[in-house]
């Protein structure tokens, strides 16, 4: 089976599982999503929730953090990994937001990535979530998950932006990104599967017997 014939195996297998793929990240627009989306680096999806449940009802838009101020969002997301530099960096987010884009989120991924404390994953997801547009963003998750089912050679997680979005059309890349991620929390689990117990793994490797370890993005 070589790595085309693969992608139409995984694509398979996850439309059958997850035909629907809700948002992880609660937010209440699209400035809301970016800032979760930030806050989520080396953190869980359900610890930002938690979090943000408090935040956004009174907090969502870039003036609110502006006039807040770097201490007070320090002790809003306290409960978060690395607080103080995600602070610093929503803090410096809003504020640009607010100078250069009269509050509102650049649509752009150039944009962006010129935002305090935004790189390419994040733009990524923004685009992708946020505005529609085909992205595909790579975590160390999507990234593990890939080299497993023998869709890049894992160099970086640049390479298998690049693999993935050559093997799949651009039509599935924002619901295959979602996909990717469900499946792995759900079923090839980084210390579970190893590459030789999920249905995707074994469909992929019928022949694998050893586990397969995977480069570090």
């Amino acid at each position: 089976m070589n790595e085309v014939q693969r992608a139409k195996v995984v694509l398979k297998i996850l439309n059958k599982i997850y035909p629907t793929t809700p948002v992880p990240l609660k937010h209440r627009n699209i400035f809301t999503l970016l800032i979760s989306v930030l806050l989520s680096a080396q953190c869980t999806d359900v610890n930002v929730n938690n979090v943000t449940k408090n935040i956004y009802p009174k907090y969502n838009k870039p003036e609110h953090f502006v006039k807040l101020g770097r201490k007070k969002i320090e002790k809003l997301i306290r409960s978060i990994g690395i607080f103080r530099i995600k602070a610093k960096s929503v803090y410096n987010l809003s504020k640009t937001l607010v100078e250069k884009y009269n509050g509102k989120v650049p649509k752009t991924f150039e944009e962006l990535e010129e935002l305090p404390g935004v790189g390419h994953k994040t733009a990524s997801v923004v685009m992708s979530q946020g505005f529609g547009y085909p992205a595909f963003p790579i975590d160390t998750h999507i990234h593990r998950l890939a080299q497993r089912w023998g869709l890049t050679n894992g160099k970086d997680v640049v390479q298998t932006e690049e693999d993935l979005k050559r093997l799949f059309p651009k039509k599935y890349w924002n619901k295959l990104h979602l996909q990717i991620i469900y499946y792995g929390r759900e079923y090839c689990k980084a210390r579970e599967c190893y590459g030789i117990s999920c249905k995707i793994c074994t469909s992929c490797y019928p022949k694998r017997k050893k586990p397969i370890i995977t480069k570090k993005a």
